[in-house]
């Protein structure tokens, strides 16, 4: 077959993460996976390919060095590690091992708290496919197969059973064969003599050893085979199945040792209890003159043991399981019904008995396991991967110029109504049953004050409902706003978040610098006064740097205000201490961890450095600014929002997903705060950065900005846009477009905004 080079791709595949056991974890699946990682090094010996290796003991298997990590199959968190390890290591494709039983969670949903967090395309190769999935195995394996750019089957039934039972088919489906090693075709006798087994007729059944194997069908039907080949010799080769040996022992083989005691045969079989490597492997087939696979399960679409006799030229008696049927079809092994040991005694002792047609039969198998070999199977999963790979759409460059968006009301007026703006919407279509919250409101607050262009009867009206909201949310008795209202206009709550009354201080300051008419400024002075005492008891940063960047509007638009000057004096020092008590040599934030909003917390300390007249905020804001940029920037130099799961981790690097407008914004307005305070347009040029994330210059170059009407999605996922437009969303896309426009005017104009002395 002729196969495309990886490295002449428009972008070259060198670089996969492989996710399955691995030797010497002893099971079928480790030897697989084990067997592919060495036929892609051999025949792509440019790919680095990274192992991700489940691990059922930890700590317990002495993986080799081309294991890059383990993940402890029972262990959540490891799961999310990983995925994060990978997103980070420049792989450009992952391609899974699955097997039910090696990965943890309710049918192995583990996995998917992974994949969930990796933007990479997936490849995933399909052990066992079921008829009758119990209800967890059916939504794991269809979340699986939504993720999955490639499926890799080992035989046509499973493609079949993924149509019927998954409706999943097509080009994503591919029939890949078990791979098997390339040995020339040899005589019994030679190997025979290393085992002890000369002038014996060898029969030979390998693998773990388990229930499903049916190894009780043969033994039964030895009796009649000895009768005819008195020098038959049954070997029995592999370890019990470590799950097996967990649960009873050994007491599954002392049963079998048992019935062949009891069926008089007991001399004629022999059980090697042991996990054998895969050279001696080979040579413990190439001895045999026989080989069956007596498995009890119909379904079975895999056997890496009947792979390999075929392969090695191993004449196969065995049951018609889905494999079986299909790699020995045409002739080329034979079959008899499960549990039949009568039709076993009889096949075995035909084949015996007639070396013509056990050649015959023999190299019938040899000739079909040449289309099987490793490299074959390498050159294939490759070809998978690279249409994987290359179906991602081409990535847009860095520096690529994109066009701002014009400020545009038409999605918040789409969410809002008499009471106020929803929170919350299904796609764009508002969902009424989260009803309203104050945060939301004081947002849209700020941006019908700021937003130009908008009709001046138009911002009359809707800054009057936003206004009204935040007006109602207050409540004397408790001196707290109240944030979260139902679609019934019945408050859910007395007393509402720290942040969402940080932001309606700041709303409000924002109203009585910004509002064209005098009526609203005046109203928003005043609420302003009535409540703003509130700030003084808040004690989270983010809600502080609300109060402080509402106070900072309040002290331009009245500069004598005592109680905003006192909250920007107040908590400036608090966070400067915040930031001493956190700081180390790589570590220039005010927190120990990161979160949400980030960049409010320099902006705030640079607000008030201008309003204060103060060199050391505005200092201390740069340098602040400064490092949570280089956190938010991806290695090609695209902006990137600190991902939700980033949250909590202390002194650890930002995560990559999920990936919030919120912080986009936030990043929009202290780049301008910086600019303010220093005339340096390269902080105009950090803000473009950030803004830019909203039309697609992002880790997924997927534009969540809706530039037609004005909506904005809620989010970046590892598998895409999260498709539903919430108010926080679009109110983060235009009120960065509005900052985005005044600063563009700025550089346009070239002007210089006179640094603090």
């Amino acid at each position: 077959m002729t196969i495309a080079d990886p490295k002449k791709l428009d972008r070259p595949l060198d670089h996969i993460a492989l996710i399955g056991n691995f030797l010497p974890r002893q099971c079928g699946i480790a030897t697989f996976t084990t067997d592919t990682y060495h036929a892609l090094r051999t025949r792509f010996p440019g790919v680095r390919i990274d192992v991700y290796a489940m691990d059922d003991l930890p700590g317990q298997h002495a993986y080799p060095s081309a294991v890059t990590a383990a993940i402890p199959q029972h262990d959540r968190g490891a799961y999310v590690a990983a995925a994060h390890a990978i997103q980070a290591s420049g792989a450009q494709a992952i391609w899974v091992q699955h097997e039910y039983g090696i990965f943890g969670g309710p049918a192995g949903e583990y996995l998917l708290a992974l994949l969930d967090r990796t933007s990479l395309p997936l490849i995933v190769t399909l052990h066992t496919v079921l008829e009758q999935p119990s209800d967890d195995e059916r939504r794991v394996m269809e979340q699986l197969l939504r993720r999955a750019a490639r499926v890799i089957v080992m035989a046509e039934r499973g493609r079949d059973i993924l149509r019927r039972v998954h409706g999943i088919g097509g080009r994503q489906v591919s029939v890949i064969p078990h791979g098997v090693p390339d040995r020339p075709f040899a005589p019994t006798e030679a190997f025979k003599a290393r085992f002890g087994w000369a002038g014996r007729q060898v029969v030979l059944t390998f693998g773990l050893l388990s229930p499903g194997k049916g190894i009780e069908t043969v033994i039964e039907a030895l009796p009649a085979v000895i009768a005819a080949a008195p020098d038959l010799l049954y070997v029995v080769l592999g370890a019990t199945h470590p799950h097996l040996i967990a649960h009873e022992g050994q007491a599954y083989r002392q049963r079998l040792e048992a019935l062949a005691a009891d069926r008089g045969v007991a001399g004629h079989v022999q059980f090697i209890d042991r996990f054998v490597e895969h050279e001696e492997l080979l040579d413990y087939l190439q001895a045999a003159d026989l080989y069956v696979t007596p498995y009890v399960n119909p379904a079975q679409i895999t056997s890496g043991t009947l792979s390999y006799a075929v392969a090695l030229g191993k004449p196969v008696v065995s049951t018609p399981y889905v494999h079986a049927t299909e790699i020995l079809a045409d002739g080329h092994g034979v079959l008899v019904d499960f549990g039949d040991s009568d039709a076993f005694a009889r096949e075995i002792t035909a084949l015996l008995g007639s070396d013509r047609n056990r050649l015959k039969l023999a190299q019938r198998a040899y000739a079909r396991g040449r289309t099987m070999l490793w490299a074959r199977v390498a050159e294939s999963a490759m070809a998978e991967m690279i249409a994987a790979v290359a179906a991602r759409p081409a990535r847009l460059p860095a520096n690529t110029p994109l066009d701002p968006l014009a400020p545009n009301f038409s999605a918040v007026e789409r969410m809002s109504d008499a009471t106020g703006m929803l929170q919350h919407s299904i796609y764009s279509v508002p969902d009424r049953r989260h009803g309203y919250c104050i945060d939301d409101n004081a947002r849209a607050l700020m941006l019908v004050a700021r937003i130009p262009g908008l009709d001046e009867t138009q911002r009359d009206k809707w800054l009057t409902i936003y206004a009204a909201f935040v007006q109602h949310g207050w409540n004397p008795d408790q001196q707290r706003f109240r944030n979260f209202m139902r679609f019934d206009r019945s408050w859910c709550e007395d007393v509402g978040s720290e942040d969402s009354n940080g932001r309606t201080l700041w709303a409000l300051g924002t109203v009585a610098r910004h509002a064209a008419l005098h009526k609203h400024r005046d109203w928003a002075t005043r609420l302003f006064d009535e409540t703003a005492t509130l700030a003084l008891t808040l004690g989270s940063p983010r809600a502080q740097a609300f109060a402080m960047l509402g106070a900072a509007e309040m002290l331009a638009s009245h500069p004598g205000h005592a109680l905003a000057r006192e909250i920007l004096e107040r908590f400036s020092a608090d966070h400067l201490a915040l930031l001493a008590e956190a700081r180390r040599p790589e570590w220039e934030w005010f927190e120990i961890v990161l979160a949400y909003d980030n960049a409010r917390l320099p902006e705030a300390m640079l607000r008030a450095g201008l309003a204060l007249e103060r060199r050391d905020l505005v200092d201390t804001g740069l340098a602040a600014l400064d490092w949570i940029i280089a956190c938010q920037t991806s290695p090609d130099g695209r902006f990137r929002a600190v991902g939700t799961d980033s949250f909590g981790r202390a002194y650890a690097p930002p995560l990559p997903f999920d990936q919030q407008p919120l912080e986009a914004q936030a990043t929009v307005d202290a780049c301008a705060a910086a600019f303010a305070a220093t005339g340096d347009a390269r902080w105009i040029a950090e803000a473009q950065r950030a803004y830019h994330w909203f039309l697609g210059a992002n880790d997924l170059d997927l534009a969540l900005a809706s530039a037609d009407d004005g909506g904005c999605f809620d989010g970046l996922t590892p598998q895409g846009l999260n498709r539903n437009q919430g108010a926080e969303s679009i109110l983060a896309l235009q009120l960065a477009s509005i900052t985005i426009a005044e600063l563009s005017q700025h550089l346009t104009a070239g002007e210089t905004v006179r640094a603090v002395a």
